[in-house]
């Protein structure tokens, strides 16, 4: 399977979270070849402001795993994550980061550019169209 074919899978999540009226964001996490995790933000459905996609699948992958380091796994998310994420992603030695579409103003790069794990490989703009037109939309539909 290639990058394209996962980041596929977490726009399947993200829609999950527009059919729930959530910013559509989804994320999948790969190891071994195998999706051991999948989320989407369910920041309103919890009232939970920490309920961001990245973070539902570290803590799915993690429960999958038995353990808190995700080294030697691949995170797929549509949108560039945000500063608490990145911090996760860090901590949790996610091994490389493969993001749809950059989040210029609210992405960790803006803030928080060293935030990952320094080994992690971070791949860019896979399937990034899709991804930026969805929130696009999303938030053209909300103003």
């Amino acid at each position: 399977m290639d990058d394209a074919h996962y980041m596929k899978q977490a726009l399947a999540e993200a829609h999950k979270a527009l059919e729930r009226d959530e910013v559509p964001v989804g994320a999948v996490i790969v190891c071994n070849d195998r999706i051991i995790a999948r989320g989407h933000n369910l920041t309103e459905t919890l009232t939970d402001v920490t309920a961001h996609a990245e973070m539902q699948a570290i803590t799915a992958a993690a429960g999958f795993l038995g353990g808190k380091y995700l080294t030697g796994c691949t995170l797929y998310v549509t949108v560039e994550p945000c500063v608490m994420c990145a911090g996760a992603l860090g901590w949790s030695q996610m091994s490389r980061i493969v993001i749809g579409a950059r989040d210029e103003k609210r992405g960790f790069q803006r803030f928080a550019p060293e935030a990952l794990h320094p080994k992690a490989e971070v791949v860019f703009g896979v399937l990034e169209e899709e991804c930026s037109q969805l929130m696009k939309d999303f938030f053209r539909k909300k103003r």
